[in-house]
């Protein structure tokens, strides 16, 4: 997953907002929206592909529509020493979404999707059968009440600073 080299400035900001109001924006309605350069918008975009800011268009892809309508996270104890081989073996589960490593009592953090309950229960043993895996907890989603954003962070720099008094 890489990371971006450097901060985005509010150029890049005025163009994400407005990816955020349009994904499927083109390069002039971009420039249209933001009142920028078609150049200066397509040498940003190919600037934020590039350093890893603009991300895979599979998170815009609803799992349930693929007849995964169950989200779980699995709080997973591991062997320490063995933490790549576990990587590896979480990457061969085509149910798991992604996969957090964490500091505290917990070491890493799974999230899955699954078809079912007893699909979700076949998925949670196949994790706790991995080599390395000493504990698995399980929490199923019941309901998202946040959904996934990042507009709030792009807010004009005087907004954030006024929320905070």
């Amino acid at each position: 997953m890489p990371k971006p080299d450097h901060l985005i400035d509010d150029i890049d900001k005025q163009i994400l907002r407005a990816l955020i109001k349009d994904p499927r924006a083109t390069v002039v309605a971009l420039a249209h929206t933001t009142g920028l350069a078609r150049n200066t918008i397509h040498s940003r975009l190919t600037r934020l592909e590039a350093d890893g800011v603009l991300q895979s268009f599979e998170r815009r892809i609803d799992p349930a529509a693929l007849g995964y309508p169950l989200t779980a996270f699995i709080l997973v104890t591991v062997t320490q020493r063995r933490l790549s081989e576990i990587g590896y073996a979480l990457e061969s589960v085509p149910e798991v979404i992604e996969v957090h490593g964490l500091s505290g009592v917990t070491d890493l953090l799974v999230h899955i999707v699954a078809r079912n309950a007893e699909d979700l229960y076949r998925i949670a043993g196949q994790i706790l059968d991995i080599e390395g895996v000493e504990k698995t907890t399980t929490g199923l989603v019941m309901r998202r009440l946040v959904d996934y954003r990042l507009s709030p962070l792009l807010a004009p720099a005087e907004k954030i600073k006024s929320r905070g008094k």
